[in-house]
């Protein structure tokens, strides 16, 4: 029995989420808007009061601080760094910057995320001032070229020896950050070229800043000491301005307690899914902080060997991660344009929740990424606001108003409006078959519901598309993967999902509407340590791997001792990031299972690497050197949290609370029974369709469908086959809009993978590469958000191949082609066209292409772009009908000669 409460907290955007366990072992749950500044300060210190007040009886005033005797430990996952990055409200700083590089971070990867849009509107820097840091480091680059003077050689970290051509200035620097000082900058980072293998520059100014009164000094090699100077200085960026803002709010979170929170254990998520001391809590690992508590949570409770997909559907947004045994981290992501390096979990998010609003444009059913947003939030919150995925689920009698609280309306008193939605409904369902009408005569008119229920499904199939780039992207089988279901609204589209992407089981847990918050009552504190390596993954190297591994795990435990655990309790996780010699696409690596010889003492690492490349890229190159780029090991201190709870066993059949009629895909209405979950016991089976309410979300459980609760109260729900699906030839609003998704889909992880795989700067950041789809007539089918100039001409040149190979296409092969007669567009523009064969079908069914700019493709200038060429030799090789595979085997002779080619001309230099 615990002797103090226990608190768990998601402090979310709209609504903060409260998970207390008190000393009796009774559970408390609760939501709270986040921001609500005319009856509170601030939403977790709230919910503690109210839970505190409740439980004890001892009345505690609003306005008082609230005793922090009675607490054990608060567990946070916040979004006050995410917001502040998208609101740029974070602390004023200067950027500290290697002279001569001072506009790096503000030309960046020169990027277009939204590449459609005519109006093109850069995020903008995070700093206010750059200050040109007079120092500078190089490379030695020992028998690739020479310097014309001598200069002082030293050794960096990674062992490689660099040249110092000018020493630092510090008495200037130092009178420049006495200035900046003056005119109130509060924060600065440091980002030095080279400094993360030549550290001592970056440190030397950190001394002179603090000299100066910095007390927020984010140096880039201590923020994240990996190669790439753009990425690292993005990230020092965001750490010296958010970490200063997250202090400020947690030194007023503490405040609000007595004593503040002296003697009570404080953690904070982090973006990789480990807890951290207040005090170390930072801005460039808080990013992800309310996400990671998620996927810590479902990583935790769901239960079975199978690995799992988390499905968090909330109002604007939907996030999907992937759990298999281990935490799945990314190294670089982008948030509100600011490219961030640093551990995170690997969460993906796409515009469709349940207040993503329902447009029907062109002829096909769209689904967002507008939202409706918590005001005027949907049609039946009667607020005047627009139809959403939340009303289609009304409208289909999958929502109950009757088992909602009334706080809708203008006077915040009103249940859900069902008349409003279906009145709206029916306004939109006679604007679709007026087109319908006037594209094809005699059309089957569509019902309201029929309507509602496409966009539900186009809404799942929008949602099926980050799964997919989660699973069969990497090499996984989506059918062999659960799909936890958790967020507000994720429960009634959970059954169709899963069916849709072929999975036959969905874990539903009993706290899914909170699953955030109870994930931060599950984690482990993390500390993490890495250090940059620059070495070759061969026996010379293993006992210096070893060595570095030994020294980051010490570091790692330290910490973690300092913090209250015993070596006991703390387990290290080894890693390298490995990427093949002449790559630019680095995995990090734990060691295989098993040993092998030869390799390092902490394992086999290499073995993995091989396992995860042929997985994800389907190749490996077996005769290239495996560089390891960084070592680095994952400290995780066991909080040894008990979380379990038990329910009673079932001594009859489910009491039914009542019955509705729900409308489903191809069966139309059903009556079907209504369960609360709080009356359902260990062993009840509920079999489809059904509707189980919870006090926190609705869980719709679809025909030929069977839950089973478990013994902790949780549902499992099987998913049966259901009925086959027809798809015929005649015009179809939605099979078009649920194509076109699944098309997409196809074209997005073709880029993926191309860019990933990629060695050139142009493809692999500047993302200057196009793919998509064609039909068997060579016409665009589909395509991925890529550049524009790209997909308008591809067409042609499938269609060029078309007419210029006729019925010369066989399994296996690939054509290159650049030529602008066979619709290329400059020559340094490589269109590679792949046919794709069915079932024994003599002609392509469809093709495939990507087209990607070069950076040189030969002729008589640098970047094969000349402009006085009076030639297309000139310009560089082209290729008009090349194979580049033929019948399965790569042609590198052929190709390589082509390259070559250009050399011939006169004043080229090929």
């Amino acid at each position: 029995m615990n002797r103090k409460f226990q608190f768990a907290i998601d402090r979310g955007g709209t609504f903060t989420d409260i998970y207390a366990k008190c000393p009796s072992g009774k559970v408390c749950v609760m939501k709270l808007l986040s921001v609500d500044p005319d009856n509170y300060p601030d939403a977790p210190r709230e919910g503690i009061r109210r839970i505190l007040e409740k439980e004890t009886g001892v009345t505690m005033p609003a306005t008082e601080p609230v005793d922090g005797s009675l607490i054990e430990w608060i567990r946070m996952g916040t979004t006050v760094a995410t917001n502040a990055l998208l609101e740029r409200k974070g602390e004023r700083m200067a950027l500290l910057i290697t002279k001569g590089f001072k506009d790096v971070l503000y030309i960046g990867n020169q990027a277009r995320p939204k590449i459609f849009d005519l109006e093109i509107v850069t995020p903008g820097v995070l700093y206010e001032e750059v200050v040109e840091v007079d120092c500078r480091v190089v490379p030695a680059m020992d028998g690739r070229c020479s310097l014309a003077h001598q200069y002082n050689r030293v050794e960096g970290k990674t062992g490689e020896p660099l040249y110092i051509i000018r020493p630092l200035d510090s008495a200037r620097l130092l009178s420049q950050l006495t200035d900046l000082k003056a005119r109130g900058i509060n924060s600065v980072a440091v980002v030095l070229m080279h400094s993360y293998t030549y550290v001592e520059d970056e440190l030397l100014v950190g001394k002179l800043a603090e000299q100066a009164g910095f007390d927020d000094v984010s140096l880039s090699h201590q923020v994240m000491p990996m190669l790439r100077i753009v990425a690292r200085g993005f990230t020092a960026c965001a750490d010296a301005y958010l970490t200063p803002h997250i202090k400020k709010y947690v030194q007023g979170f503490a405040s609000g307690f007595k004593d503040n929170l002296k003697g009570v254990n404080v953690l904070f998520m982090q973006s990789d899914g480990g807890l951290t001391p207040m005090d170390l809590f930072n801005g460039s690992r808080a990013v992800l902080s309310g996400p990671a508590g998620g996927v810590v949570g479902y990583a935790v409770t769901t239960p079975g060997p199978d690995p799992v997909i988390g499905f968090d559907m909330g109002g604007t947004s939907t996030d999907v991660s992937r759990y298999a045994g281990s935490y799945e981290h990314v190294f670089e992501s982008t948030t509100a344009g600011v490219t961030i390096q640093a551990p995170q979990l690997d969460v993906n998010t796409v515009a469709a929740g349940g207040g993503s609003c329902l447009f029907f444009r062109s002829g096909m059913f769209v689904v967002g990424p507008e939202s409706a947003g918590a005001h005027p939030g949907p049609v039946c919150y009667c607020k005047g606001g627009p139809l959403t995925v939340t009303d289609a689920n009304l409208a289909l009698g999958r929502l109950l108003p009757q088992y909602f609280p009334r706080i809708f309306g203008p006077d915040g008193q009103q249940p859900l409006d069902k008349a409003a939605t279906l009145t709206e409904f029916k306004k939109l369902t006679d604007q679709i078959n007026t087109f319908l009408e006037s594209q094809q005569q005699g059309s089957t008119q569509m019902t309201v519901e029929e309507v509602a229920m496409g966009f539900i499904r186009v809404a799942n199939e929008a949602m099926c598309r980050p799964i997919r780039a989660l699973t069969q992207a990497k090499g996984y089988d989506t059918q062999q993967h659960t799909l936890a279901c958790f967020g507000g609204a994720g429960a009634q589209h959970a059954c169709a999902v899963a069916r849709a992407l072929g999975m036959t089981r969905v874990a539903i847990h009993k706290y899914a509407g909170i699953l955030s918050a109870f994930g931060m009552a599950c984690a482990d504190v993390v500390q993490e340590a890495q250090t940059p390596a620059a070495k070759a993954y061969l026996p010379e190297n293993f006992a210096y791997l070893d060595k570095q591994l030994a020294e980051l795990t010490e570091q790692c435990l330290v910490k973690l001792q300092a913090q209250g655990f015993s070596q006991e309790q703390v387990r290290t996780e080894p890693y390298l990031h490995l990427r093949y010699l002449g790559t630019d696409c680095a995995l990090m690596c734990g060691p295989a299972p098993g040993s092998s010889d030869p390799a390092p003492h902490h394992g086999d690492f290499v073995k993995t690497f091989l396992q995860r490349y042929q997985s994800e890229f389907g190749f490996t190159l077996s005769d290239r050197t495996i560089m390891v780029d960084d070592i680095r090991v994952r400290g995780i201190g066991q909080s040894l949290v008990k979380i379990e709870e038990s329910i009673e066993k079932a001594s009859g059949p489910p009491p039914v609370d009542t019955i509705t009629s729900v409308y489903f895909d191809n069966v139309g209405y059903c009556n079907s029974p209504v369960y609360l979950m709080s009356s359902l016991r260990a062993g009840h089976q509920i079999t489809g369709p059904a509707v189980v309410m919870d006090q926190l979300s609705t869980i719709l459980v679809e025909p030929d469908c069977t839950a089973t609760v478990t013994t902790s109260g949780d549902l499992l729900i099987h998913i049966g086959s259901g009925q086959r699906q027809v798809v015929s030839t005649h015009l179809d609003a939605i099979q078009l809009s649920i194509f076109s998704h699944r098309f997409m889909s196809i074209a997005e992880q073709m880029g993926r993978v191309l860019q990933r795989t990629a060695i050139s700067t142009n493809i692999k950041e500047r993302l200057d590469f196009s793919c998509a789809l064609f039909g068997p007539d060579g016409g665009l089918v589909s395509n991925a958000p890529h550049i524009p100039v790209h997909l308008g001409a591809m067409q042609e040149t499938v269609q060029y191949q078309m007419k210029m190979l006729r019925d010369n296409f066989h399994e296996g092969d690939v054509i290159l082609s650049n030529h602008p007669k066979a619709g290329g567009s400059h020559l340094p523009d490589l269109t590679v066209i792949t046919p794709v064969f069915y079932k024994g079908i003599e002609k392509p069914v469809f093709f495939v292409a990507s087209r990607g700019h070069h950076a040189d493709i030969g002729g008589i200038t640098p970047g094969s772009m000349p402009p006085h060429s009076k030639s297309l030799r000139e310009e560089g090789a082209t290729f008009k009908s090349f194979f580049l595979v033929q019948g399965g085997k790569f042609c590198e002779q052929e190709v390589t000669e082509a390259l070559m080619a250009p050399a011939s001309v006169p004043g080229s230099s090929g």
